[in-house]
């Protein structure tokens, strides 16, 4: 379909309208305009314009509806604002992806960031839409190729699963997700960059992407510089673009970068309504609010195709505990860690085994793959609980025979869990298997 298909420039003039509202700004309390004399046509959601008499128009968008008045959350902080300052209305604006929105960067209200124009859909999409229903939903599909030896075996990831991927900062994160992109198996791929800064928007698609990349992608971005409101809108904004996509009967993999920025931007926004930070500095609604994002993936209906997603989690000082990671491991179906200590010796993908987990299993193995499985995870256990002992040269072979097995193939297998995959799930398990042969035959490596 072209970007200039007659069906998509008639449905671009269908939505137009020669009607505008307009209102008066009434109090500015807290960086929260209140405005009279539009409380009959504006809704939650809907875009105004906020024309102050010196200086550039102000947008931003209703956040509140009472009798009398709605109040205006601003996308910059409103100086030069006075009483009486007039107040549009805008349209609201439309969502509408379509099948020719592969390979652009679109931002959280559909318009283009690759300089490149770029028309609606023909079907609007509801960016708040509900999940499918529980009942009718398929069951997780098959394992999927994913470009990482490590996530092809230890963790693997199937059709319509949802996982968590937990990191600090500068351990590998954002190189993962885009590894994953270019590599993983799917038809179609959508990105949700919130509150990013704009290099890495850039950098993200010209080199972690590439032009391979985004032939099969749609990349949204909100960055760090946008309003909350913005950068709250960019994750449901991606997710419909998913939608859309699954409904077309695809396989979509999702990927969010990040959850935490997504949960930030909306206590900003929560804050100003008035709700409390009783969550450790979040408000209680952040819990419903990134549940139901992680609701809208998995697998679609019989007639639909699926949505595998990564939401990744920027965990500050590595505590898996804070607010966002916990809301997350408890709706996931896995989390993989990334450790800092293992980047800094140079191992990507830095994944911490030991405190990752993928809840496909053990169904997505089969018996003797999952028998593989739990001799690596023992091996890999019984190095880290001994590695201080090691390391100080307290360890004497022949006392612990597991232990003695580990340390034979623990440099073997970190080289391994550190390997691209550009062969099959089965050669990479045909690697590992080789691996715990040497390891139980004292074979060098």
């Amino acid at each position: 379909m072209s970007d200039l298909d007659p069906m998509l420039l008639k449905c671009e003039f269908d939505r137009l309208s020669a009607v505008r509202h307009m209102g008066r700004v009434s109090s500015v309390t807290r960086g929260v305009i209140e405005i009279q004399g539009l409380e009959g046509q504006a809704r939650i959601g809907d875009h105004l314009t906020l024309r102050r008499r010196s200086g550039p128009d102000l947008p931003g968008e209703v956040l509140h509806v009472e009798a009398g008045v709605i109040h205006m959350m601003p996308t910059a902080a409103p100086d030069g604002v006075c009483l009486g300052d007039r107040v549009i209305l805008d349209q609201t604006p439309a969502f509408a992806p379509g099948m020719h929105w592969l390979g652009r960067v679109v931002d959280p209200f559909g318009k283009p960031l690759d300089g490149k124009p770029l028309l609606s859909g023909v079907q609007e999409q509801d960016i708040m839409r509900a999940p499918p229903p529980a009942v009718a939903r398929k069951p997780l599909g098959a394992r999927m190729e994913t470009g990482l030896t490590m996530l092809n075996t230890m963790l693997p990831v199937v059709q319509g699963q949802r996982i968590g991927l937990f990191a600090g900062s500068g351990v590998g994160k954002s190189t993962l997700l885009a590894t994953l992109a270019k590599s993983m198996q799917a038809d179609a791929v959508v990105v949700a960059l919130v509150g990013e800064r704009g290099r890495e928007v850039n950098e993200f698609v010209a080199h972690a992407l590439g032009a391979e990349g985004m032939k099969r992608s749609v990349v949204v971005a909100a960055t760090s510089d946008q309003s909350a409101l913005a950068r709250r809108r960019g994750a449901w904004s991606a997710m419909s673009v998913a939608e859309y996509l699954r409904d077309q009967g695809l396989n979509v993999l999702f990927l969010a970068d990040s959850v935490t920025r997504f949960a930030e931007a909306h206590r900003e926004i929560a804050v100003a309504m008035g709700e409390s930070s009783s969550l450790r500095g979040f408000p209680p609604s952040v819990t419903p609010l990134i549940a139901g994002l992680c609701e809208r993936a998995g697998p679609g209906t019989a007639d639909q195709g699926d949505i595998t997603a990564v939401f990744s989690v920027l965990v500050a000082g590595s505590d898996m505990d804070e607010p966002v990671a916990d809301i997350l491991r408890g709706v996931l179906d896995g989390h993989i860690v990334l450790s800092r200590e293992i980047a800094e010796r140079g191992r990507f993908p830095a994944i911490d085994l030991s405190r990752s987990v993928s809840r496909s299993l053990p169904g997505a193995a089969s018996e003797e793959e999952n028998q593989m499985i739990s001799e690596t995870r023992k091996l890999v256990d019984s190095y880290e609980q001994s590695e201080v002992m090691i390391k100080a040269g307290l360890y004497s072979e022949g006392a612990d025979p597991l232990l003695d097995q580990a340390v034979r193939v623990h440099e073997e297998l970190d080289a391994f869990f550190g390997k691209a995959e550009t062969d099959d799930i089965k050669n990479s398990f045909n690697r590992l298997q080789l691996i715990l042969r040497r390891a139980s035959a004292n074979l060098p490596g």
